[in-house]
């Protein structure tokens, strides 16, 4: 995986750099909603940051189409730029402002234009490979928690001075 495995295998989140590191995924990344597989790529990336778990990005091409809705509002990410965000529609269901990317962003963070990613926590599941991740804890931070990642993770009561 990356060079931020520790004596026992796992990646620890605390070794993670800041800023933030941008690495493309090996595995496949599948997103299910509504009972549907609405994204699924072997192109996505990953940004990794100190005490978080990661943040998946895939490339619109990987959505199903018309299943990503413009939502309003912009945040601004003091590494990768104005992000901008989505809502997600299918199967007679719709998970409002759950999406988001970085349509401009700063050149370390170039190879994510237009890229999109997803809270795990409103979808009914999302893997990578075959593994089913569990959402980084406390809905601000948009992580997704794999079983090779050591935390704690921020993000839960308490974190966020962390």
């Amino acid at each position: 995986m990356s060079g931020y495995a520790t004596a026992d295998g796992l990646e620890d989140v605390w070794k993670y750099p800041r800023p933030p590191a941008l690495e493309r995924v090996a595995l496949p990344v599948r997103i299910v909603f509504a009972g549907q597989v609405i994204a699924e790529t072997d192109a996505a990336f990953r940004v990794l940051e100190t005490t978080h778990p990661p943040v998946y990005y895939l490339p619109p091409q990987a959505f199903a189409t018309g299943v990503l809705m413009a939502a309003p509002g912009r945040s601004y990410c003091e590494w990768k730029g104005e992000a901008r965000y989505w809502s997600i529609r299918a199967g007679g269901r719709e998970a409002a402002r759950v999406a988001w990317g970085y349509p401009d962003p700063t050149a370390s963070f170039a190879d994510i234009a237009d890229h999109v990613a997803v809270y795990a926590g409103p979808m009914d599941a999302c893997f990578v490979g075959d593994e089913q991740v569990t959402p980084q804890p406390g809905g601000f931070y948009g992580g997704w928690i794999t079983r090779n990642l050591k935390g704690p993770f921020k993000g839960g009561p308490g974190s966020m001075g962390w």
